[in-house]
C-alpha cells in the first residue's frame, strides 16, 4: 500500500472544509480571533493582501472618475429612521452608542454616566450620513454628478463569526453617488459591478457571475442590487461585491434636492456599491489547497522568495551575497506594471523549515540558491502551483520572471472557473432540484452540488422549499439569454434562469 502524503493543513479540504479554511488562516498567519468578541486581528502578511487589493481597486475606481473622502463613523439613530426599509435592513445588526462618559462607581469599577440626547449607531454603511452631506452640497444640476468613495471599517453586530467571510467589525470601501438622471445612475451601477467583476478576474484570479438580485435578496431601501457571485472550491457560492441602484429613495428621505436647466427642483438619483475584506475569503477557497495558502501573483505581497543555503560561515557569505544581487535584479523587472516583490529570507533557521513555512503563506514562486546553484550561476525554481521545477540558469530565470508568474496568474484562473463549468447544471424539474441540493451521506464534507440554473415565476412559492434546503437565489445572470420554459415550483411560465446555490 502506497504512503499516504502528508500535508502541511489539518484537516484537509475533503475532511472538514470550515475547519481546514480556518487552518490555512492561521498556517498563512492572516489574521486571528480578536479579544473583543466576533473582531479579528489582521495580521501584516493578511494587513499586507489587503493593501495590494486596495491599491488596484482604487486605483480602478479613480480612473472611472471617483474621489476619496471620509465620512463619520457615528450615525445619529434619526438619520436611519428617515428610510424605513433600510432601517429595518439594518435593525438587528447596530451597534448603538448610547452614553459618552466613564466613572468610578460604588465599587471602583468604571460605569457609563453621560447619558447622549440622541443614540448614535455605528456605522454599519454610510448611505443616510453622506445623504445628509449631499443634501447640503448639492444645490444645482451644475454640481452633479457626485462621484465619490471612501476607505473605511463597518460594524454589523454579527453573532456566528468566521475569520474575513462574516465578523462584527471589518473593512471595506462603499462607493457613493448622486446623478441628475434615471439613465446615469443605472449606467454608473453597471459600471462599478464592472469594475469589481474585472478586479475579480484578472487581479483575484477567480471568475465571477455578475447578475441582479431578486426582491428577497435585494439592499435595503435600493431599487436594484447587482452582484458578482463566486463559486468556492466546496461548490457553495459566495457574493464578493455589490452595487446598487438606489432610484430617489434615499434622497428624498434626506432631501438630495437640485435645480434642473429648467429651473425646476428635482429629487437626486443615487447609488453606492462596495466590496469589503471578505475577498480575502473568497480568495483563500478559490485557490488555497491541503498545504496551506495559494495566492495570485497579482496580489501577492511576496511574489518571489530565495532561500539561501548553505553549512558553514564562508558558504554563508558568499551565498547572502549572491542572493542579494539576485534579489536586486528580480526587484528591477516589471510585472503587471510594478516592480517584482522579492523576499531573501536569510533567517537562522533549517532550510526546510523556511520552505514550508512561504508554501503555507502561498508565495506564487520559491527560489533556492546553494554554493552547487552559485558554481553553476542558477536557481532552483519551485512553484506553489505545481512543486519543484528543477534548475534554472540565473539569467533565464530573471528573464522570465514576468512570464512565469502570469503563466500562475492564468493557470488559477482556468482552474477555478473549470470547477465551476463543471458544477453548474441546468435543472428543470423539482425533483431534480431536490436531488442536486440534498445533504450528502457521505463522510467526507464537500457537497456534491454547486450552482444550479433553474427557471422561476414566483420568489415566494419557492420560499419553503429554499428555506427547506438552506439554498438562495444567488442572481439572474445578466448576460443570460431569454429561454422559455417553466417554474420548476408553480410550472408557470418563465423566460430567464435564475442562479441558485448554497452560499456564505
Amino acid at each position: 500500500m502506497a504512503k499516504k502524503q502528508k500535508n502541511a493543513i489539518s484537516p484537509t479540504r475533503a475532511e472538514d472544509y470550515p475547519e481546514w479554511y480556518q487552518q490555512v488562516i492561521k498556517a498563512a498567519d492572516l489574521a486571528e480571533v480578536s479579544p473583543v468578541r466576533g473582531c479579528m486581528v489582521i495580521k501584516p502578511w493578511g494587513y499586507a493582501l489587503w493593501e495590494n487589493m486596495q491599491r488596484e481597486l482604487d486605483q480602478m475606481f479613480k480612473a472611472t472618475g471617483h474621489e476619496n473622502a471620509y465620512f463619520p463613523l457615528f450615525i445619529p439613530k434619526s438619520f436611519l429612521e428617515k428610510e424605513a426599509e433600510h432601517v429595518e435592513g439594518f435593525a438587528k445588526e447596530c451597534a448603538v452608542v448610547t452614553h459618552h462618559r466613564l466613572e468610578v462607581g460604588p465599587d471602583g469599577g468604571l460605569e457609563p454616566a453621560g447619558k447622549l440626547e440622541e443614540p448614535l449607531v455605528v456605522r454599519p454603511t454610510s448611505e443616510t450620513i453622506i445623504g445628509s452631506m449631499y443634501s447640503k452640497w448639492i444645490q444645482s444640476y451644475r454640481d452633479l454628478p457626485v462621484k465619490i468613495n471612501q476607505w473605511c471599517n463597518v460594524v454589523r453586530w454579527e453573532m456566528r463569526t468566521r475569520l474575513f467571510l462574516r465578523t462584527a467589525e471589518f473593512l471595506w470601501q462603499e462607493g457613493h453617488t448622486a446623478h441628475a438622471t434615471k439613465q446615469e445612475a443605472l449606467d454608473e451601477t453597471r459600471q462599478m459591478l464592472d469594475v469589481y467583476a474585472d478586479f475579480a478576474e484578472n487581479y483575484m484570479a477567480m471568475p465571477v457571475i455578475q447578475g441582479e438580485k431578486t426582491a428577497a435578496e435585494r439592499f435595503p431601501g435600493a431599487v436594484s442590487t447587482l452582484t458578482i457571485e463566486a463559486m468556492m472550491q466546496d461548490r457553495k457560492a459566495l457574493q464578493a461585491g455589490t452595487s446598487h441602484f438606489l432610484g430617489q429613495n434615499f434622497s428624498r428621505a434626506q432631501q438630495i434636492v437640485f435645480q434642473d436647466q429648467n429651473g425646476e427642483q428635482q429629487y437626486a438619483w443615487t447609488t453606492s456599491w462596495g466590496v469589503s475584506t471578505r475577498l480575502i475569503g473568497a480568495l483563500l477557497m478559490v485557490h488555497s489547497d491541503d498545504d496551506g495558502l495559494v495566492l495570485p501573483p497579482r496580489l501577492a505581497p511576496k511574489q518571489v522568495v530565495i532561500l539561501p543555503i548553505y553549512r558553514d560561515d564562508k558558504e554563508r557569505t558568499e551565498v547572502l551575497n549572491y542572493c542579494d544581487a539576485l534579489r536586486r535584479e528580480l526587484s528591477a523587472q516589471q510585472y503587471a506594471g510594478q516592480a517584482v516583490q522579492v523576499l531573501l529570507d536569510d533567517r537562522d533557521l533549517r532550510g526546510g523549515e523556511k520552505n514550508w513555512h512561504h508554501v503555507k503563506r502561498g508565495v506564487p514562486i520559491r527560489v533556492e540558491v546553494g554554493p552547487r546553484e552559485m558554481a553553476a550561476d542558477q536557481v532552483f525554481v519551485s512553484q506553489r502551483t505545481t512543486g519543484k521545477l528543477g534548475g534554472v540558469s540565473r539569467a533565464e530565470f530573471i528573464e522570465t520572471i514576468a512570464d512565469r508568474l502570469d503563466a500562475i496568474q492564468g493557470e488559477l484562473f482556468q482552474q477555478a472557473l473549470e470547477l465551476r463549468e463543471q458544477n453548474t447544471h441546468r435543472i428543470d424539474s423539482l425533483d431534480d432540484f431536490r436531488d442536486f441540493f440534498a445533504e450528502s451521506t457521505q463522510p467526507a464534507t464537500l457537497p456534491q452540488s454547486g450552482f444550479a440554473l433553474c427557471h422561476f415565476d414566483d420568489e415566494s412559492a419557492l420560499e419553503p422549499l429554499l428555506k427547506e434546503l438552506k439554498v438562495t437565489i444567488r442572481c439572474i445572470p445578466l448576460e443570460s439569454e431569454e429561454e422559455p420554459g417553466a417554474c420548476i415550483m408553480t410550472g408557470k411560465p418563465s423566460s430567464r434562469r435564475a442562479v441558485f446555490g448554497k452560499s456564505y
